[in-house]
Protein backbone atom coordinates (compact mmCIF):
# COMPACT_ATOMS: atom_id res chain seq x y z
CA UNK A 1 0.00 0.00 0.00
CA UNK A 2 1.35 3.43 -0.95
CA UNK A 3 0.51 6.34 1.35
CA UNK A 4 0.52 9.87 -0.01
CA UNK A 5 1.65 12.64 2.32
CA UNK A 6 -0.77 15.44 1.50
CA UNK A 7 -3.06 17.81 3.33
CA UNK A 8 -6.55 18.91 2.40
CA UNK A 9 -7.57 22.47 1.57
CA UNK A 10 -11.13 23.71 1.64
CA UNK A 11 -12.43 25.96 -1.10
CA UNK A 12 -14.85 28.12 0.90
CA UNK A 13 -17.08 29.03 -2.06
CA UNK A 14 -18.25 25.45 -2.56
CA UNK A 15 -16.80 23.54 0.37
CA UNK A 16 -14.76 21.09 -1.71
CA UNK A 17 -11.72 19.41 -0.25
CA UNK A 18 -8.57 19.59 -2.32
CA UNK A 19 -5.34 17.78 -1.34
CA UNK A 20 -2.22 19.92 -1.60
CA UNK A 21 1.27 19.97 -0.12
CA UNK A 22 0.64 22.43 2.67
CA UNK A 23 -2.28 24.14 4.30
CA UNK A 24 -3.14 26.02 7.45
CA UNK A 25 -6.85 26.03 6.69
CA UNK A 26 -9.52 23.88 8.26
CA UNK A 27 -12.39 22.18 6.51
CA UNK A 28 -15.83 22.80 8.02
CA UNK A 29 -17.72 19.59 8.45
CA UNK A 30 -15.05 17.21 7.12
CA UNK A 31 -11.96 16.19 9.04
CA UNK A 32 -8.91 16.37 6.81
CA UNK A 33 -6.83 13.63 8.39
CA UNK A 34 -9.77 11.26 8.64
CA UNK A 35 -10.80 11.81 5.01
CA UNK A 36 -7.30 11.05 3.76
CA UNK A 37 -6.97 8.03 6.04
CA UNK A 38 -10.27 6.63 4.76
CA UNK A 39 -9.18 7.25 1.16
CA UNK A 40 -5.86 5.45 1.54
CA UNK A 41 -7.26 2.59 3.63
CA UNK A 42 -9.12 1.10 0.64
CA UNK A 43 -6.07 0.86 -1.64
CA UNK A 44 -5.63 -2.79 -2.55
CA UNK A 45 -9.24 -3.68 -1.79
CA UNK A 46 -11.82 -4.90 -4.31
CA UNK A 47 -15.08 -3.18 -5.25
CA UNK A 48 -18.47 -4.89 -5.16
CA UNK A 49 -20.37 -5.27 -8.41
CA UNK A 50 -22.84 -2.40 -7.92
CA UNK A 51 -25.75 -1.79 -10.28
CA UNK A 52 -26.15 1.80 -11.50
CA UNK A 53 -28.04 3.63 -14.24
CA UNK A 54 -26.36 5.05 -17.32
CA UNK A 55 -27.36 8.30 -19.03
CA UNK A 56 -30.13 6.49 -20.90
CA UNK A 57 -31.57 5.24 -17.63
CA UNK A 58 -30.52 1.65 -18.35
CA UNK A 59 -29.08 -0.51 -15.55
CA UNK A 60 -25.41 -1.37 -15.84
CA UNK A 61 -22.98 -3.14 -13.53
CA UNK A 62 -19.54 -1.94 -12.55
CA UNK A 63 -18.09 -5.24 -13.73
CA UNK A 64 -19.01 -4.25 -17.30
CA UNK A 65 -16.22 -1.66 -17.22
CA UNK A 66 -13.53 -3.94 -15.79
CA UNK A 67 -11.09 -6.17 -17.63
CA UNK A 68 -8.93 -3.08 -18.14
CA UNK A 69 -7.87 -0.17 -15.89
CA UNK A 70 -10.80 1.95 -14.68
CA UNK A 71 -10.79 5.58 -13.50
CA UNK A 72 -13.66 6.59 -11.21
CA UNK A 73 -14.54 10.16 -10.21
CA UNK A 74 -17.40 11.20 -7.92
CA UNK A 75 -19.21 14.45 -8.77
CA UNK A 76 -22.46 16.21 -8.05
CA UNK A 77 -24.19 18.01 -10.87
CA UNK A 78 -25.40 20.92 -8.73
CA UNK A 79 -21.82 22.19 -8.46
CA UNK A 80 -20.93 25.04 -10.82
CA UNK A 81 -17.29 25.55 -9.94
CA UNK A 82 -14.93 22.85 -8.74
CA UNK A 83 -16.67 19.70 -10.02
CA UNK A 84 -16.85 21.00 -13.60
CA UNK A 85 -13.27 22.29 -13.43
CA UNK A 86 -12.03 18.99 -12.05
CA UNK A 87 -13.95 17.06 -14.68
CA UNK A 88 -12.49 19.22 -17.45
CA UNK A 89 -9.00 18.66 -16.03
CA UNK A 90 -9.68 14.92 -15.97
CA UNK A 91 -10.92 15.17 -19.56
CA UNK A 92 -7.67 16.80 -20.67
CA UNK A 93 -5.61 14.18 -18.88
CA UNK A 94 -7.70 11.36 -20.36
CA UNK A 95 -7.28 12.77 -23.88
CA UNK A 96 -3.51 13.05 -23.37
CA UNK A 97 -3.34 9.49 -22.06
CA UNK A 98 -5.44 8.12 -24.91
CA UNK A 99 -3.22 9.80 -27.47
CA UNK A 100 -0.37 7.65 -26.15
CA UNK A 101 -1.98 4.45 -24.87
CA UNK A 102 -4.86 4.16 -27.30
CA UNK A 103 -8.60 4.73 -27.13
CA UNK A 104 -9.75 1.42 -25.71
CA UNK A 105 -7.01 0.64 -23.19
CA UNK A 106 -8.92 1.93 -20.15
CA UNK A 107 -12.36 3.14 -19.04
CA UNK A 108 -13.55 6.22 -17.15
CA UNK A 109 -16.64 6.65 -14.96
CA UNK A 110 -18.10 9.79 -13.41
CA UNK A 111 -20.61 8.89 -10.69
CA UNK A 112 -23.14 11.35 -9.27
CA UNK A 113 -23.35 10.86 -5.50
CA UNK A 114 -26.01 13.48 -4.70
CA UNK A 115 -29.19 11.42 -4.98
CA UNK A 116 -31.86 11.80 -6.14
CA UNK A 117 -30.67 15.07 -7.75
CA UNK A 118 -27.93 13.36 -9.78
CA UNK A 119 -30.36 11.45 -11.97
CA UNK A 120 -29.42 9.94 -15.35
CA UNK A 121 -30.96 12.98 -17.02
CA UNK A 122 -28.93 15.37 -14.84
CA UNK A 123 -25.70 13.51 -15.58
CA UNK A 124 -26.50 13.44 -19.28
CA UNK A 125 -26.98 17.22 -19.23
CA UNK A 126 -23.77 17.64 -17.20
CA UNK A 127 -21.75 15.68 -19.77
CA UNK A 128 -23.35 17.55 -22.68
CA UNK A 129 -22.83 20.96 -21.07
CA UNK A 130 -19.11 20.36 -20.63
CA UNK A 131 -18.75 18.57 -23.99
CA UNK A 132 -17.51 15.30 -22.64
CA UNK A 133 -18.07 12.68 -25.32
CA UNK A 134 -14.94 10.54 -25.21
CA UNK A 135 -15.44 6.84 -25.94
CA UNK A 136 -15.33 4.57 -22.90
CA UNK A 137 -16.30 7.43 -20.56
CA UNK A 138 -19.69 6.93 -18.95
CA UNK A 139 -21.71 8.96 -16.43
CA UNK A 140 -23.58 6.81 -13.93
CA UNK A 141 -26.29 7.34 -11.35
CA UNK A 142 -26.43 5.00 -8.32
CA UNK A 143 -29.59 4.24 -6.39
CA UNK A 144 -29.90 6.41 -3.29
CA UNK A 145 -29.79 3.34 -1.05
CA UNK A 146 -26.39 2.24 -2.42
CA UNK A 147 -24.56 5.60 -2.31
CA UNK A 148 -23.23 5.13 1.23
CA UNK A 149 -21.82 1.66 0.53
CA UNK A 150 -20.50 2.68 -2.89
CA UNK A 151 -18.63 5.77 -1.67
CA UNK A 152 -17.30 3.91 1.38
CA UNK A 153 -15.76 1.17 -0.76
CA UNK A 154 -14.05 3.81 -2.92
CA UNK A 155 -12.80 5.69 0.15
CA UNK A 156 -14.70 8.81 -0.93
CA UNK A 157 -15.64 11.13 1.97
CA UNK A 158 -18.25 13.89 1.71
CA UNK A 159 -20.62 15.83 3.90
CA UNK A 160 -23.50 18.19 3.11
CA UNK A 161 -23.13 21.90 3.87
CA UNK A 162 -25.36 24.93 3.19
CA UNK A 163 -23.12 25.70 0.18
CA UNK A 164 -23.21 22.21 -1.27
CA UNK A 165 -20.80 19.46 -0.22
CA UNK A 166 -17.41 19.22 1.41
CA UNK A 167 -15.66 16.30 -0.22
CA UNK A 168 -12.23 15.00 -1.00
CA UNK A 169 -11.15 15.54 -4.59
CA UNK A 170 -9.87 12.21 -5.82
CA UNK A 171 -9.90 9.98 -8.86
CA UNK A 172 -9.70 6.29 -8.02
CA UNK A 173 -7.74 4.01 -10.33
CA UNK A 174 -8.72 0.32 -10.36
CA UNK A 175 -6.90 -2.48 -12.10
CA UNK A 176 -8.62 -4.82 -14.53
CA UNK A 177 -9.65 -7.19 -11.74
CA UNK A 178 -11.45 -4.45 -9.79
CA UNK A 179 -8.80 -3.83 -7.12
CA UNK A 180 -8.12 -0.23 -6.11
CA UNK A 181 -4.60 0.47 -7.35
CA UNK A 182 -4.16 4.15 -6.48
CA UNK A 183 -5.93 7.32 -5.37
CA UNK A 184 -5.08 10.40 -7.47
CA UNK A 185 -5.75 13.67 -5.67
CA UNK A 186 -6.37 17.29 -6.61
CA UNK A 187 -8.31 19.48 -9.00
CA UNK A 188 -5.79 19.12 -11.84
CA UNK A 189 -4.04 16.09 -13.29
CA UNK A 190 -0.62 16.25 -14.88
CA UNK A 191 0.32 13.67 -17.45
CA UNK A 192 2.66 12.02 -14.98
CA UNK A 193 0.04 11.94 -12.21
CA UNK A 194 -2.54 10.05 -14.29
CA UNK A 195 -0.62 8.46 -17.14
CA UNK A 196 2.20 7.02 -15.02
CA UNK A 197 0.00 4.71 -12.89
CA UNK A 198 -1.98 3.83 -16.03
CA UNK A 199 1.25 2.90 -17.77
CA UNK A 200 2.25 0.75 -14.79
CA UNK A 201 -1.01 -1.18 -14.99
CA UNK A 202 -1.04 -1.47 -18.77
CA UNK A 203 2.60 -2.53 -19.06
CA UNK A 204 2.01 -5.35 -16.58
CA UNK A 205 -0.96 -6.71 -18.53
CA UNK A 206 -0.20 -10.34 -19.44
CA UNK A 207 0.61 -10.73 -23.13
CA UNK A 208 -1.69 -13.74 -23.20
CA UNK A 209 -4.63 -11.39 -22.88
CA UNK A 210 -3.57 -9.52 -26.03
CA UNK A 211 -3.15 -12.15 -28.74
CA UNK A 212 -3.90 -9.89 -31.70
CA UNK A 213 -1.19 -8.04 -33.59
CA UNK A 214 -2.82 -4.71 -32.70
CA UNK A 215 -2.77 -5.66 -29.03
CA UNK A 216 0.91 -6.58 -29.16
CA UNK A 217 1.75 -3.33 -30.95
CA UNK A 218 -0.19 -1.37 -28.32
CA UNK A 219 1.78 -3.14 -25.60
CA UNK A 220 5.10 -2.27 -27.25
CA UNK A 221 3.97 1.33 -27.62
CA UNK A 222 3.03 1.51 -23.93
CA UNK A 223 6.40 0.12 -22.87
CA UNK A 224 8.23 2.61 -25.10
CA UNK A 225 6.51 5.76 -23.81
CA UNK A 226 8.35 8.15 -21.51
CA UNK A 227 7.25 11.26 -19.65
CA UNK A 228 8.58 14.53 -21.04
CA UNK A 229 8.66 17.11 -18.20
CA UNK A 230 9.20 19.97 -20.65
CA UNK A 231 5.93 19.42 -22.49
CA UNK A 232 4.13 17.75 -19.57
CA UNK A 233 3.06 14.88 -21.83
CA UNK A 234 4.08 11.34 -22.69
CA UNK A 235 5.90 10.64 -25.92
CA UNK A 236 7.27 7.62 -27.73
CA UNK A 237 10.95 6.95 -27.13
CA UNK A 238 11.90 5.96 -30.64
CA UNK A 239 15.37 4.78 -29.68
CA UNK A 240 13.89 2.25 -27.28
CA UNK A 241 11.27 1.35 -29.89
CA UNK A 242 14.04 0.66 -32.43
CA UNK A 243 15.86 -1.47 -29.87
CA UNK A 244 12.70 -3.47 -29.18
CA UNK A 245 12.07 -3.89 -32.92
CA UNK A 246 15.69 -4.95 -33.43
CA UNK A 247 15.44 -7.45 -30.60
CA UNK A 248 12.24 -8.92 -31.98
CA UNK A 249 13.75 -9.13 -35.48
CA UNK A 250 16.86 -10.87 -34.12
CA UNK A 251 14.73 -13.35 -32.14
CA UNK A 252 12.64 -14.13 -35.21
CA UNK A 253 15.77 -14.55 -37.35
CA UNK A 254 17.30 -16.94 -34.83
CA UNK A 255 14.09 -18.91 -34.60
CA UNK A 256 13.96 -19.17 -38.39
CA UNK A 257 17.62 -20.27 -38.51
CA UNK A 258 17.14 -23.04 -35.94
CA UNK A 259 13.94 -24.17 -37.64
CA UNK A 260 15.73 -24.36 -41.00
CA UNK A 261 18.63 -26.31 -39.45
CA UNK A 262 16.24 -28.72 -37.77
CA UNK A 263 14.35 -29.32 -41.03
CA UNK A 264 17.62 -29.84 -42.94
CA UNK A 265 18.88 -32.38 -40.41
CA UNK A 266 15.57 -34.20 -40.40
CA UNK A 267 15.59 -34.39 -44.21
CA UNK A 268 19.19 -35.67 -44.18
CA UNK A 269 18.26 -38.48 -41.79
CA UNK A 270 15.34 -39.54 -43.98
CA UNK A 271 17.25 -39.69 -47.31
CA UNK A 272 19.54 -42.70 -46.49
CA UNK A 273 16.60 -44.77 -45.33
CA UNK A 274 14.71 -43.98 -48.54
CA UNK A 275 17.76 -45.07 -50.62
CA UNK A 276 18.02 -48.47 -48.91
CA UNK A 277 14.38 -49.31 -49.18
CA UNK A 278 14.41 -50.71 -52.85
CA UNK A 279 17.48 -52.96 -52.18
CA UNK A 280 15.88 -54.36 -49.07
CA UNK A 281 12.76 -55.22 -51.04
CA UNK A 282 14.78 -56.90 -53.86
CA UNK A 283 16.73 -59.02 -51.36
CA UNK A 284 13.51 -60.13 -49.80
Amino acid sequence: MVFVAVFLVALPSHGHVVPTESSGLTVPGLDQATALKISQAVVGQSISDFTLLDRAGQPVRLSQYLGKPLLVSFVYTGCFDVCPATTRALQNAVEASRSVFGTHQFNVLSIGFNQPADSPQALKAFARQYRIDQPNWEFLSPHASSVESLTRQFGFSYTATPAGFDHILQVTLLDGAGLIYRQIYGDSFGADGLAEPLKQLLSNTPVAQQLSLDGLLDRVRILCTVYDPKSGTYRLQYGLLIEVAGGVTFALAMAWFFLAEWRAQRLARRQPRQGLAPADKAHA
